[in-house]
């Protein structure tokens, strides 16, 4: 068997994708795996791992769509609209190439499922196309009744203009509640711009989005980076009245359970130190993934907040954005924080001084933070970030949103003392316990999550 496998290079979805793809790989050791990612990524997420790469997995590069000698205009999003435009003739040429170079025909695609053109590709070559959701299912939701939410949204706007009565009150459009099936508890305001973008300004990125809702008929196979047990019922329901096959199985990029921690001194950080000296439950950690550009003011709102609790912090800034921080905040709390460029997301959170994970609620963030029972307080930025927040704070009811939606030194205050001190934490914390059980339990041999992962197995290996 020959299984080609499409990334999408941006976040951390590549990173995901090569995680399921070396556990698949390390089963079904027969198989042969191509993955097809740019240069750029390919290097970044192989570069650590290379030497304990299985033999059956080869990496492709595709390009990337950058033109040469092009001078970027520091929009995050050209890369990503460069790649678009190159696509899918680019990850043709790297599967041509795959499939001369291994003289193997390409029996199944195993993609990331935001490249929604691999469908006609699989269905091309009369194979089975399988792809991959690593957002929360609810987001995959959103993309399917995108036109659904955008007609609502235009009959909104024309007759009820920019506020709407309910329940006596004047409220904000943005505030309403989607009226679609499965996401009855999200509001309009959670929504990405690529599904609802307000300027009606579409890009290359929104458009590719959008053919999501199209992808339903021509996949064989739907494989999502979540557990079965933490859907909504109307939720799971929908999905499963639209795909026939319908693997969850659990957080893709996790080791359930947790392994053990390493030696503290074999972290380079120093953090895994530092937190042994803390008291169990005590510290927040502070941490919004590698893309997030927090405002210059709200740094310096945080930092203030962190000064007057005097709770013990662990906070992982970019040295690009130190000088944001009050004059002499780093010496003034060096008694009771550590700040550092990077830190070791997982390890810290499995670590038992840390009482509340401070976060942008980006997939991946939100997966280890359950993994590892530790409550959320959530500042959500873009993409699914404001989904993420809706389902930490109302539905799972792990973790609470900041106050008006962004940091200020009373609203962080006012989280970090509700989390850490107060009886309504505890319960936090309680809930948070119970999906890790969950998960865990959904992760053991014979759980669900295994099952699903055996299925996906057995559907690569039979084709």
């Amino acid at each position: 068997m020959h299984v080609a496998v499409f990334a999408f290079p941006f976040g951390s979805h590549a990173l995901s994708l090569v995680d399921l793809v070396l556990k698949l790989a390390r089963v079904a050791q027969e198989t042969r795996f191509s993955f097809l990612n740019t240069e750029k990524s390919n290097n970044s997420i192989f570069l650590a791992s290379r030497t304990n790469l299985p033999d059956n997995i080869k990496a492709y590069n595709v390009a990337d769509g950058v033109p040469l000698n092009h001078v970027f205009s520091g929009d995050p999003k050209e890369r990503v609209e460069l790649f678009i435009k190159e696509t899918p003739e680019n990850f043709q040429t790297a599967l041509d190439m795959a499939v001369a170079e291994t003289g193997q025909k390409i029996s199944c695609l195993l993609t990331d499922a935001f490249l929604s053109f691999a469908g006609s590709i699989a269905e091309n070559l009369s194979i089975p196309w399988i792809p991959v959701w690593t957002p929360v299912p609810h987001s995959l939701s959103a993309h399917i009744y995108t036109d659904m939410i955008r007609q609502r949204y235009a009959h909104f706007l024309i007759h009820d203009g920019s506020n709407s009565g309910r329940d006596g009150n004047d409220v904000e459009l943005e505030d309403r509640t989607l009226e679609v099936p499965g996401l009855s508890e999200f509001h309009i305001a959670d929504l990405p711009a690529e599904v609802l973008p307000r300027d009606a300004q579409e890009t290359l990125f929104s458009c590719m989005l959008g053919q999501i809702r199209h992808m339903v008929p021509k996949v064989d196979t739907l494989v999502l980076n979540f557990y079965q047990e933490l859907y909504s019922e109307p939720l799971l329901n929908d999905l499963k009245s639209k795909f026939s096959n319908l693997l969850n199985v659990g957080f893709i990029s996790l080791s359930m359970p947790p392994p053990p921690l390493p030696p503290s001194t074999e972290d380079p950080t120093g953090c895994l130190s530092w937190l042994d000296s803390q008291k169990a439950k005590s510290v927040a950690f502070i941490s919004f993934g590698t893309v997030v550009n927090i405002p210059n003011s709200e740094i310096e709102e945080l930092a203030e907040a962190l000064e007057v609790c005097r709770i013990p912090f662990l906070w992982s800034l970019r040295d690009n954005m130190r000088d944001c921080l009050p004059n002499g905040f780093l010496d003034r709390s060096i008694t009771h924080g550590k700040v550092v460029p990077w830190a070791p997301q997982i390890q810290v959170l499995g670590h038992s001084s840390i009482g509340v994970h401070m976060t942008h609620c980006g997939a991946n963030s939100v997966y280890e933070s359950i993994a590892n029972g530790v409550p959320m307080i959530c500042r959500p930025f873009f993409a699914d970030n404001k989904l993420n927040a809706r389902l930490i704070a109302d539905d799972w009811r792990v973790g609470v949103r900041i106050d008006g939606g962004v940091f200020t030194k009373t609203g962080v205050a006012k989280s970090l003392d509700l989390i850490l001190e107060r009886g309504q934490g505890r319960t936090i914390r309680n809930r948070v316990q119970a999906l890790k059980e969950l998960v865990l339990k959904a992760s053991a041999p014979g759980g669900r999550a295994t099952q699903d992962f055996k299925i996906l197995v057995e559907k690569i290996t039979s084709v």
